[in-house]
């Protein structure tokens, strides 16, 4: 085999392990979301309290780390569909708040999640079939997101509502920019775990509906 047909096969195996890659990360990523879907309406048919939810976040969180270390192995699988489950959980109490004390609380929840599917389809698609490098974004949207936490916090005590928007609106800037970013790193070959694939995708996509939600709930009002 000469140097050209050495080059053209290696190619050939280097796409065929990225679309493997793409395969198995939509089809983890689209079961992680019918099973947090699931576990939602579980919750709010239960009516489980904001304190419960926001233990059941801290759960979800925890299992990040879980999923990170055994990602390589089949334990990760289970980990990923236990932190599917519980950062799902953690949304049902949050979703019964709006549709309950906010106007048109149902219309907002949908808007929410088709906004959320449009951002998500729209960006991560266009990664795909641009096959563009959107690696240069890496610096950029891993500062705006430190900026971002701080100025949560410091929203904490302020309680501008003001500020509260905008940090909405940056935080689903910045999860767009990291669904170009991770998609990229997937068609480019710098992922090649589907499982930590699916994990920084799935919590672009939390990030954008429970900000949008936010917004979407500030622009409508209360009841």
């Amino acid at each position: 085999m000469n140097e050209v047909e050495l080059n053209i096969s290696r190619s050939q195996s280097s796409a065929l392990a990225v679309n493997k890659v793409i395969r198995n990360t939509y089809t983890l990523l689209s079961m992680t979301l019918f099973v947090s879907a699931l576990c939602a309406v579980a919750t709010m048919v239960m009516q489980v309290g904001q304190g419960t939810g926001f233990m059941l976040f801290i759960g979800g969180f925890i299992m990040t780390f879980v999923v990170r270390k055994n990602a390589n192995s089949s334990r990760g699988l289970i980990a990923v569909f236990i932190f599917a489950a519980l950062m799902g959980a953690a949304l049902g109490p949050m979703i019964s708040i709006y549709m309950q004390a906010y106007v048109n609380g149902s219309a907002i929840v949908a808007q929410a999640l088709g906004g959320t599917a449009i951002i998500f389809l729209s960006l991560s698609g266009y990664a795909l079939t641009s096959g563009k490098d959107f690696n240069f974004l890496g610096g950029f949207i891993f500062t705006g997101m430190m900026v971002a936490i701080v100025a949560m916090i410091a929203n904490i005590f302020l309680q501008i509502p003001a500020l509260s928007l905008a940090i909405s609106s940056a935080v689903i800037l910045i999860m767009s920019g990291f669904i170009l970013f991770d998609t990229s790193r997937i068609m480019n070959g710098g992922e090649r775990n589907y499982i930590m694939a699916t994990v920084s995708l799935y919590l672009s996509i939390f990030n954008i509906f429970i900000h949008l939600l936010r917004i979407l709930g500030a622009l409508t009002g209360r009841n």
